[in-house]
This record gives C-alpha cells, sequence and structure tokens, in this order.
C-alpha cells in the first residue's frame, strides 16, 4: 500500500484556510515565528479541530505528519514544505 504524500496547499484546505500560495505565506509571516519551547498545535491561533488535527497527525505519525513538519519549521522562521 502506498502512503499518500499531501502538499501544504493541501494541507491548508484540511485545516479549512485558504490555500492559494499568496495566503499561505501571509499566513506563515502573520503567526512567525513561533517561540521555541511552543509545539504547533499549542499555538493560539488553532481552533480547537484544527489543534487536535495537527497533535494527532504527529503523535500517530500519520500520512499528513510529513507536511504538518514542513509547516512547523516554516514558521519557526525555516523554510519547509
Amino acid at each position: 500500500m502506498e502512503t499518500p504524500v499531501h502538499s501544504l496547499p493541501s494541507l491548508f484546505k484540511q485545516l479549512g484556510l485558504p490555500n492559494d500560495a499568496v495566503s499561505i505565506e501571509q499566513f506563515v509571516v502573520a503567526h512567525s515565528p513561533l517561540k521555541p519551547e511552543l509545539k504547533l498545535a499549542d499555538a493560539s491561533f488553532w481552533t480547537d479541530s484544527q489543534r487536535a488535527f495537527l497533535r494527532d497527525e504527529i503523535l500517530e505519525d500519520a500520512d499528513w505528519a510529513e507536511v504538518v513538519d514542513g509547516l512547523n519549521l516554516m514558521l519557526r522562521g525555516g523554510r519547509g514544505v
């Protein structure tokens, strides 16, 4: 069985956020940088359902984990996905 490969725009769509390149860049700029000690899912700008999705994907090393990690890097000032 092949593991699905998800993109950053598809992650934003999954989270219910605008997923075009400009909107993603604006989101990253508006919410960066995250404090080093803050877990991505604990950031205040997520809704409860977004927070649960992000937390579960990382904890379970699920299909979306790689792209969630990339977003985490982007929000910490690096460039991810």
